[in-house]
């Protein structure tokens, strides 16, 4: 089924309305239809887990020494104990340089359709290779210099063996994306909304189920849907009212005027605690984010009733990362050849 069939689909779904205060179970019902639960894991068969690889890929995580200057890692602008983000409009690089998006959340987004808000990047493996080298991020001049870096450390070698068996060399640039890759595939986050849409009335508070209520009327639904509230699909930046942006969105990676605009659109997971939000993290407020939705992509005024109740929904999607998993690692000490930080 192509996408634009998908989308009229859901939004017939979404505007037929629950009735107010409608019981649970019809409630609960319209909701599986519309979302449900993701699973533990994004699992990619090109690149099956294992523990060796998973605790490779923790440790590459939140190694600076990946950057020319040893002072960026991908936890700086994807932090782990901040809902995998740094809650700044956009990212310092290499020399405090920023790019022009904002940078989102690691937690669940190797399930998303793509990465990127343009959808450059196929898949997390892929993501794994682009801030490394790019000039505003992390800077390293090529991968030959990252693959150097890493035989440099004199712990690597052994846990890129252990990681990838069989593989001469083991040490490459692919196999260290796919490494911190397969750590990403278990950033997932289960969130109260999981558990009520598993059956506990009480996960929700009645606010909460007010507001699913509303979000689902509304027709938020319509791009917001599947297990991630999102993810799934590339939308138009003003669908029904132009937005003012300079941003051509997933056009400049495609090259294409049909693209014009159009992003990926955000998981809606965690999201009251990974503001500011939009590509360019230019709205600083989740109401007013909810507001400028509401109006560009749907062509409605919402009340403040209306606002404050998708935002109280909004709250149940609040999820937990495995404190354990995600706790920063010892990393191996550099060795008598490893490149020194440049911050040219």
């Amino acid at each position: 089924m192509r996408a634009a069939q998908i989308a009229l689909a859901l939004a017939a779904l979404c505007t037929t309305a629950v009735p107010a205060r409608v019981g649970a179970d019809a409630l609960r019902d319209q909701a599986k239809q519309l979302f449900g639960t993701p699973p533990a894991e994004a699992v990619n068969p090109a690149n099956p887990s294992s523990p060796a690889k998973i605790d490779l890929g923790r440790k590459l995580y939140y190694d600076a020494r990946l950057s020319k200057n040893h002072d960026v890692a991908c936890n700086s602008c994807h932090q782990l104990d901040q809902f995998g983000v740094d809650n700044e409009p956009t990212s310092p690089g290499h020399k405090g340089q920023r790019g022009g998006r904002n940078s989102p959340t690691s937690l669940n987004a190797a399930f998303h359709l793509a990465q990127f808000w343009d959808g450059r990047a196929a898949d997390v493996e892929e993501q794994a290779k682009g801030p490394i080298l790019n000039p505003v991020e992390m800077a390293m001049p090529d991968e030959a210099s990252v693959v150097a870096v890493l035989l440099s450390i004199p712990g690597y070698p052994p846990l890129f063996a252990q990681a990838f068996p069989g593989d001469g060399p083991a040490v490459t640039y692919d196999n260290m994306a796919k490494a911190i890759a397969s750590f990403e595939r278990r950033l997932v986050t289960p969130a109260p909304f999981d558990q009520y849409l598993a059956g506990d009335d009480g996960a929700l508070s009645k606010d909460q189920k007010k507001g699913l209520e509303t979000f689902i009327a509304t027709g938020c639904p319509t791009c917001h849907n599947g297990p991630l509230l999102g993810g799934s699909l590339y939308q138009r930046l003003g669908l029904v009212e132009p937005y003012p942006t300079d941003d051509r969105g997933r056009a400049e990676a495609t090259g294409s005027k049909s693209d014009e605009y159009f992003f990926k659109v955000p998981s809606l997971r965690n999201i009251a605690k990974t503001g500011p939000w939009l590509h360019d993290g230019s709205v600083d407020s989740l109401d007013l984010m909810v507001r400028v939705m509401a109006r560009f992509q749907l062509g409605k005024t919402l009340t403040d009733d209306e606002a404050q109740a998708i935002n109280d929904f909004l709250q149940s999607l609040t999820g937990k990362v495995d404190e354990n998993y995600v706790a920063r690692p010892e990393l191996p000490p550099s060795g008598p050849d490893t490149p020194p930080p440049d911050p040219n």
